[in-house]
């Protein structure tokens, strides 16, 4: 991170169980008063399961953004959630202006997207066929967007659980590599009968209230809600007049590579992550003095996760906590609404309580319990760094750093306002030299013929897998052979639909069927960011792994996320591709390596160049030859 013009967060936004707004929910924080309570909103047969429901209604949402009932195509809670959320975050951030947004960024998080008007809107036809599915990531975004105005750059990151904190990660190499100035970047999820019945398969909700971390832990309760944050450079924030309110030191992402659902025993991902968030920030474990973790409350997770500290910070822990019992697993967006809570406990100087907790796992171990009504304060004279894990299905394992601001001698001179400074183009050049990148290898499928797929999975795969999964697999696997040699570094996939065929077989069967009885493995394969993680888990792969669902614009952002990643020189190779079902079959696959990493005796088939105007990544024809 450069520390002569830092990354702050100068504006932040949060809608959850526990408040809407910051002002709510920074009481509910320091009373000890959570928000998870029996289903009262969502339309579900498990009227009597424990959620953490944002506590407004479909109209009561509707009139808080100030949208007519008649006056637009009704809106999903995901997207009305966010547009309350991203509403404060500009404000706070003295952005209300369609120009201030035009010249601003915005990179959300969600993987529930639509589904609840879904469920409202669909019907099954008397040959049992169900009409009205709409299930698009991207869709949501521009629906959250929508409320403001034209952004200068809109995308969508779908990593499960994690993809509000991968938002936050992109974001922040935008602009420390000077693509955006600022970049508003989180979450949102609205519950959803889907997500909800999925979770259900599983078999890890818990009819009580969740026990992160606690002997007794038994599951974890859903939430739902939405946060943002303003991200920009210390230097871009004060010439607008507004004064930063934490730094974000450090970020890092790492695959685990061990199971679609599960966590490793040993938190192999959840150490990358915490090392290379780390490592980002130049810090070190014993710099840090608050752990805001992942912590679910299921037996897997809380005991993987506690043995990835271990592993990182040794016998002496610091203080930690989650705070899902305030919220319950609010999903996509948990990485940004844990962020804002950390930013609440920076600005007031106290540190979140872990609700629930009674007994340790095996041995005494530094969780922050709620003894007390009493407010366990930042001990004095300790700078505040923030350590918040994200991690999700399929591994895809995310950690962000964040600390107190404290103005630096320069920033006492920088200009009081930008009204005096000509506008640049949102997109300019790098800072540093830019290091050349290669396509060496590519594998594009017939959408009519599929490969054999023996000759890449194993028996029980091609059994347990849909067939969008398969082909995607073969085509990376084929790509990946063409050079053996090269072990991507990063995973990136580009998807509008996700895994559909898993998806929609889930939505039928919860239509048909009712809410009893449906199949875990549907829900497992559903998520977005299931090809890119059976990708790792298949090849073993614990790089940087990401993946982008924002329509036509998918494949262009998972370039542009491989391009920041190697001009970053974290990343030398890289695995990107875009794989879809609807309207057809889509499957192609591209190797990409640096100039400085490609084999001896290698003939690149393109250079990877960024086109700054369009803010877009494309091929250039090089004639094979460097």
């Amino acid at each position: 991170m450069n520390s002569s013009n830092p990354i702050v967060v100068s504006g932040y936004g949060v809608v959850s169980a526990i408040g809407v707004g910051k002002e709510q929910t920074l009481a509910s924080l320091r009373e000890h008063r959570s928000g998870i309570a029996p289903v009262q909103y969502l339309a579900t047969v498990h009227r009597d399961m424990l959620v953490g429901e944002v506590k407004l209604s479909f109209d009561e949402l509707m009139e808080r953004v100030g949208v007519p009932s008649d006056a637009e195509a009704p809106q999903s809670r995901t997207a009305l959630i966010g547009r309350l959320a991203l509403r404060e975050a500009l404000q706070q951030a003295a952005l209300t202006t369609p120009d201030d947004y035009a010249r601003t960024a915005l990179i959300s998080g969600t993987t529930v997207g639509g589904m609840d008007r879904t469920e409202i809107e669909a019907s099954v036809t008397p040959d049992g066929q169900i009409v009205h599915y709409n299930y698009d990531c991207g869709t949501s975004t521009l629906d959250i967007a929508r409320g403001f105005g034209q952004f200068a750059f809109v995308d969508t990151i779908s990593t499960a659980c994690s993809s509000a904190a991968n938002a936050i990660g992109m974001a922040v190499e935008l602009v420390r590599q000077g693509h955006f100035e600022r970049v508003v970047a989180g979450g949102s999820e609205g519950l959803s009968r889907l997500h909800l019945n999925g979770f259900n398969t599983l078999m890890i909700l818990d009819q009580q209230p969740c026990r992160p971390f606690d002997a007794q832990r038994n599951g974890i309760n859903l939430g739902e809600g939405a946060a943002y944050l303003v991200i920009e450079s210390e230097a871009s924030a004060l010439r607008r007049g507004v004064k930063p309110l934490a730094v974000v030191r450090g970020f890092g992402n790492a695959c685990d590579a061990y199971h679609q659902t599960a966590s490793s025993p040993d938190g192999e991902g959840a150490v990358l992550a915490m090392r290379r968030a780390l490592d980002d920030a130049h810090l070190q474990p014993s710099d840090i003095t608050y752990i805001n973790c992942h912590g679910t409350g299921t037996p897997n997770n809380d005991l993987s996760e506690l043995n990835a500290l271990h592993r990182v910070f040794g016998d002496v822990l610091p203080p930690f906590s989650s705070t899902k019992g305030f919220t319950g697993h609010t999903t996509s967006a948990s990485g940004s609404i844990e962020a804002a809570f950390c930013l609440l406990a920076l600005q007031h100087h106290f540190l979140p309580v872990n609700l629930n907790f009674q007994t340790p796992i095996d041995h005494d171990i530094p969780v922050l319990p709620n003894t007390d009504d009493q407010v366990i304060p930042l001990s004095r004279g300790t700078e505040g760094v923030f350590l918040i894990n994200s991690f999700a299905f399929g591994g895809n394992d995310s950690s962000l750093i964040l600390s107190a601001y404290h103005s630096s001698p320069s920033s006492d001179q920088a200009e009081p306002s930008s009204l005096s400074r000509p506008f640049h183009s949102p997109f300019t050049p790098l800072q540093y030299p830019s290091r050349k990148i290669f396509l060496v290898a590519q594998t594009l499928l017939s959408p009519n013929v599929d490969p054999n797929f023996r000759d890449y999975l194993a028996p029980l795969e091609s059994r347990r897998f849909d067939k969008l999964l398969k082909r995607t697999l073969c085509c990376s696997l084929e790509t990946l052979r063409q050079y053996p040699d090269i072990v991507p570094e990063a995973i990136i996939t580009a998807t509008v639909w996700g895994s559909a065929v898993s998806a929609i077989s889930f939505f039928h069967d919860m239509m048909r069927q009712g809410e009893a009885f449906l199949k875990p493995t549907l829900f497992m394969q559903s998520t977005h960011n299931t090809m890119s993680s059976l990708i790792a888990i298949q090849t073993h792969n614990h790089g940087y792994n990401n993946t982008h669902s924002q329509l036509s614009d998918s494949l262009p952002h998972a370039l542009l996320d491989a391009w920041l990643q190697m001009q970053s020189g974290r990343v030398r190779s890289a695995l990107v591709g875009i794989h879809d079902s609807i309207p057809a079959f889509d499957n192609r696959s591209y190797l990409l390596v640096t100039a400085d990493a490609l084999p001896p005796d290698c003939h690149p088939l393109a250079e990877l160049v960024m086109n700054f105007s369009s803010r877009i990544c494309e091929f250039k024809n090089i004639n094979n030859a460097i």
